[in-house]
């Protein structure tokens, strides 16, 4: 792994963090608020910045109600000395009590989470920042959107890396209101309308904090090439234009890029303890078919180890991970594969779910197809026992259980598209390349045919069958790792501290 040169200092600004290293501080192991990927990501990045040796810092909102779950008696009884070292250590926990005593990431109130962005962003400009002095800023999502324009202003490189989407707006006048005096960096946030003047702005044109992260910022990441140069392009229009336009003109300017997330290493078959049998790459045949007893014994399953068994392991969304697709073929897969015993396992969340349950019970296919609530330790199970897993997404900015299921041996059944395609090859036995089944055209009949594919490759001879398997197991393990993804985060730093500052 490339080293950073002359120790830099660099600041990870986050709202999210699954774990950080025990070096960094004496509350490090304590620390845990996630919502998603980016919790994971982010540990991954500063766990390795601080193995390399580098200068890493990290900000993080104060959550009290969320970090005391992870304290012992005797922590809590030291917290406030603690508190007291923290500006020695590298954790800088932002202080108000908008974010005290939440019990989660986000709010399910929208003006909430507004409250919570600026409380957050502002300990981090006014005081967080003054304190560290960093050499580069790497800030996270629409929650951190402002400080890119704080940062050029005072010539600090900035990376801004955008994990989702999603983005929210707010008056100048709110946001000093919350104590950020944006007067001395307006002019490199993004508005709706373009101010002539800072007072134009203040009390009547709202600023939109993803877009102005993605303008302000020296650097943009997303976490998918393919996905950052659809969004490019306008492919996906449910992405408002202001989002698309700024990563289009970062794009042309040669100053975005896209980097894969990677799954938690506790995704590991070997080690993963909610399996009935561990199994890596060598006996992974005998490991699935214990898993596989054990899964359909959970869920209420007709008992054959050797049944074709695929896993939803997405959200039950329909508007992004392609539900849709699958209730209008479910009855017609089933039915096909009926002598096969081909089985099909929801574990997943979600508004949709009542419509695959309503065909279930309307074809009696409940010893085929198992609906259950998404559960950590089933979900886990699933993977292990699984021969496919099905990701018919209409998009996806970049997608974990199409890496997680190949480390496992489940082979992905997916639309082409975003991180899927930086992902996931179609599988060619002969050549000995590839790693799940690809289809190119967002329909049933897509899906159906990706399906027919999977079940092509399952009918093969078992040594065939089993040596693929067990190829992929391993490819994916050395490719789809957190070590890889900081690597290139690491050098994505060195190459900002390298050039010079030009001017947007």
């Amino acid at each position: 792994m490339p080293r950073i040169k002359k120790s830099p200092r660099v600041l990870i600004v986050t709202p999210e963090v699954t774990y950080l290293p025990p070096g960094m501080g004496n509350i490090a192991n304590y620390l845990t608020a996630k919502a998603g990927g980016l919790a994971d990501v982010s540990a991954a990045l500063i766990g390795a910045l601080f193995e390399q040796g580098a200068d890493v810092h990290v900000a993080l909102p104060d959550y009290r109600m969320m970090f005391d779950n992870g304290f012992s008696d005797l922590i809590k009884k030291q917290r406030n000395l603690i508190w007291q070292k923290m500006p020695e250590d590298r954790i800088h926990l932002a202080e108000d009590r908008a974010f005290f005593y939440l019990n989660r990431v986000y709010s399910s109130y929208g003006g909430e989470n507004i409250k919570i962005a600026l409380a957050f962003q502002r300990e981090v400009i006014n005081n967080i920042v003054p304190r560290v002095h960093p050499d580069l800023i790497h800030c996270n999502d629409w929650m951190t959107g402002l400080i890119p324009a704080m940062a050029r202003s005072m010539g600090i490189p900035c990376l801004f890396t955008v994990h989702n989407v999603y983005t929210v707006k707010a008056l100048l006048a709110q946001v000093e209101d919350r104590g950020i005096d944006a007067a001395y960096f307006w002019q490199h946030l993004y508005y709706e309308n373009t101010p002539g003047q800072y007072e134009d702005a203040r009390e009547s044109i709202p600023v939109d904090f993803l877009a102005s992260g993605i303008f302000a910022a020296h650097f943009v990441n997303t976490v998918s090439p393919t996905f950052l140069e659809e969004v490019a392009q306008g492919r996906h229009h449910f992405i408002e234009p202001q989002i698309q336009s700024e990563l289009r003109n970062k794009l042309n300017a040669g100053c975005a890029v896209g980097i894969l997330n990677a799954p938690d290493p506790a995704f590991d078959p070997e080690t993963d303890t909610n399996l009935a049998k561990p199994f890596g790459p060598a006996n992974h045949a005998a490991g699935k078919r214990r898993n596989k007893l054990a899964l359909q014994g959970a869920v209420g399953l007709i008992k054959d180890d050797n049944a074709p068994l695929f896993f939803w392991p997405n959200r039950l969304d329909n508007i992004q991970k392609g539900c849709q697709l699958l209730t209008e073929i479910l009855y017609a897969v089933v039915s096909k594969y009926w002598s096969w015993n081909l089985q099909i396992v929801f574990v997943a969340s979600g508004d949709f779910r009542r419509h695959f349950e309503h065909i279930v019970g309307f074809h009696q296919l409940d010893e085929r197809v198992a609906i259950c609530e998404f559960n950590e330790e089933l979900a886990c199970l699933a993977y292990g026992a699984s021969d496919f897993i099905l990701m018919p997404s209409r998009f996806e900015p970049c997608g974990l259980p199409q890496m997680i299921g190949p480390i496992y041996g489940a082979l992905p059944v997916a639309h082409d598209t975003g991180g899927i395609h930086d992902t996931v090859r179609q599988l060619d036995v002969e050549r000995h390349t590839g790693n799940g089944f690809l289809f190119q055209y967002y329909d049933s009949e897509g899906l159906f045919w990706a399906i027919d594919q999977a079940m092509l490759f399952f009918e093969l001879p078992s040594e065939k069958k089993e040596f693929e398997i067990k190829r992929i197991m391993g490819e994916s393990l050395a490719a789809f790792n957190h070590g890889v993804t900081a690597r290139q985060y690491i050098d994505l730093y060195e190459m900002m501290l390298n050039r010079p500052l030009i001017a947007r």
